[in-house]
């Protein structure tokens, strides 16, 4: 197994939603033992610390439909300097959330070191709304859309280029809540999406297998990030995240989906985020998030 520099950004950032708490996730991920969990795995890790992060009012601007942008752009910003600044020295890029408003400057990081990057989203939600399709205005359910280049100027041009992906070497894995807007662009740019009901109906091995050899063999992309949302788990095993759906990925399908990627060589970064511990049992779901991510970096059960 090759070994990696594994360096961890901390953003603990809720201003993408309505539900406080999600702030507090990296440092329940830390209090995990995520640390300890890949140094055990031989990796050496480097923790960069927190983004810092400045109060916002949470109201909907009145002329973009958007809640907290100007915070939540000065953020990603922030977030995609260190991340392109940690890519740049060669190491994995692992960034611990925060609301999934932070995957905007993590690809904002990444995709500049990358010709042809892919993206797996393991996600319930396709997060693709914009500020016309959104209903709450949350731009925590908008990151995937505005890294493909839809959405508003502030939030596509972050780092000062548009777009950070191409939507043909998109993965969705897990969606079962999407909502109208969202179907519309996943039709007009052929979005490829495991939902609920194909990994039911193939198995999570199949659904592993056609995500990797498509971003590998068909879109021949040059490195992968992984965006996990913990809401893309059935809620049984991770209570602690904001919005919450029932029906989603096992525990043990997410550590065999986590496994094959380690297997495949496909992960170049990865980030963990809406662990919220506020709305959690015990810390059960930032477990589940160190656990998935010591099986993303190589982990295994015997």
């Amino acid at each position: 197994m090759n070994k990696l520099n594994v360096s961890i950004i901390g953003v603990p950032m809720d201003h993408g939603q309505m539900r406080r708490g999600v702030d507090m996730g990296p440092s329940a991920i830390r209090y995990a033992g995520v640390v300890d969990r890949i140094e055990n795995l031989g990796h050496a890790v480097n923790d960069e610390g927190d983004i810092h992060i400045r109060k916002a009012d949470g109201k909907v601007d009145e002329n973009t439909n958007l809640r907290n942008m100007d915070v939540i752009t000065e953020a990603t910003e922030t977030l995609g300097e260190a991340v392109s600044g940690v890519a740049k020295a060669g190491n994995f890029p692992l960034v611990l959330g925060g609301d999934h408003s932070i995957a905007i400057g993590t690809l904002a990081g990444i995709s500049e070191h990358y010709e042809n990057l892919g993206v797996i989203w393991y996600d319930a939600h396709a997060d693709m709304n914009t500020s016309e399709t959104s209903p709450s205005g949350n731009i925590h359910g908008m990151p995937l859309a505005a890294s493909f280049g839809h959405g508003h100027e502030k939030l596509t041009k972050i780092r000062g280029y548009s777009p950070k992906v191409k939507p043909e070497n998109i993965v969705i894995i897990g969606a079962r809540s999407v909502d109208p807007g969202e179907r519309e662009l996943i039709k007009e740019h052929g979005i490829k999406v495991f939902s609920m009901h194909e990994i039911d109906k193939m198995g999570m091995d199949h659904v592993m297998q056609e995500s990797i050899r498509y971003l590998r063999e068909e879109r021949k992309t040059d490195g992968v990030h992984l965006s996990l949302d913990l809401d893309g788990i059935d809620p049984m095993y991770t209570p602690g995240v904001g919005t919450p759906v029932p029906g989603g990925i096992s525990y043990r399908e997410s550590h065999l989906a986590m496994e094959m990627l380690f297997d495949a060589g496909l992960i170049t970064s990865a980030e963990f985020v809406e662990v919220n511990p506020i709305l959690d049992e015990k810390n059960r779901t930032a477990d589940v998030a160190v656990a998935l991510i010591g099986s993303l970096l190589g982990e295994k059960l015997v």
